[in-house]
């Protein structure tokens, strides 16, 4: 009856303790894995019936991943400054751009290398453009950033953190209006640049000095290079498209050319004719 008892005890506990096992696992199985990733091979693909909410944010993801990678830099909103603006009146002699659109590309040195390459020089900061009607350049801190020409591309060397303008000089003998733009973008508004918008007026003679995007009648926001995920351009409008350069459009008044010796006039001085009519010939 002794050794009866003890069986039945011994039985007893490998009961107890393979139910207590199957309680562990079966509620392992309810849980599932804790702080145990999943292999490659066992990460679940999005199902066939995603909906289109979900397949934008998939894109609006991978959009935002590849702007936070890419190098370089844009132009970000610096501090404000202060800049009055008064109205005049302008009507332009044409709908059509001086000499048409002139621009600069701006970037670290790395991004001045690999974009210029090795065909590059140095060379001054002003630079003619509109057909001779003004020079321009980039300005940053008390100075100039090095400017560079590979062919017939322009490149400016920035960097990060640092604020900069963009200075004009109207070289030539009239009123000049100038539209700037900067990563695509209108200075004068912060939207979607088109030299259809009305711009800066400059006397002959005369300077313009733009030192950031402009946010009312008295106030601007200054150009400041940053990294491209942080650029004006990418935090406003979601896009990057168009990050790194600058334009330039400029436009001659109405009935005051920005010459008095237009080219038409010294071409008209230059075909000018000795004699109206053929000179007779000769008779020997």
């Amino acid at each position: 009856m002794k050794a009866s008892t003890s069986a039945l005890r011994e039985l007893g506990a490998f009961i107890v303790i393979g139910l207590a096992i199957g309680a562990v696992l079966f509620l392992a199985n309810c849980s599932g894995p804790t702080g145990v990733s999943a292999p490659p091979s066992m990460v679940a693909e999005p199902a066939a019936a995603e909906t289109a909410a979900d397949s934008q944010s998939g894109r609006a993801a991978t959009s935002k991943s590849f702007t936070n990678q890419r190098p370089g830099l844009g132009t970000g909103w610096g501090d404000e400054v202060r800049s009055s603006l008064a109205n005049t009146r302008f009507t332009r002699a044409s709908n059509k751009p001086i000499g048409g659109i002139a621009t600069i590309y701006y970037n670290d040195r790395d991004g001045v290398e690999a974009m210029a390459g090795r065909y590059k020089n140095k060379t001054g900061a002003f630079q003619s453009a509109a057909d001779g009607t003004v020079e321009w350049a980039i300005k940053s801190g008390w100075g100039y950033p090095d400017h560079y020409m590979a062919g017939s591309r322009r490149y400016v060397v920035g960097k990060k953190g640092k604020e900069y303008s963009i200075f004009v000089r109207n070289q030539s003998e009239g009123r000049l209006e100038v539209v700037l733009s900067v990563d695509g973008l209108d200075v004068m508004d912060g939207k979607g640049a088109s030299f259809k918008k009305r711009g800066y007026i400059i006397e002959p003679g005369e300077s313009l000095e733009v030192e950031g995007f402009r946010t009312s009648y008295d106030t601007l926001a200054a150009f400041k290079f940053s990294g491209v995920s942080t650029s004006y351009s990418n935090l406003r409008h979601n896009t990057t498209r168009d990050v790194g350069v600058i334009g330039l459009a400029v436009f001659a008044e109405k009935g005051r050319g920005p010459w008095r010796w237009s080219r038409d006039e010294i071409k008209s001085r230059d075909s000018a004719r000795p004699f109206a009519e053929a000179p007779p010939r000769t008779v020997w």
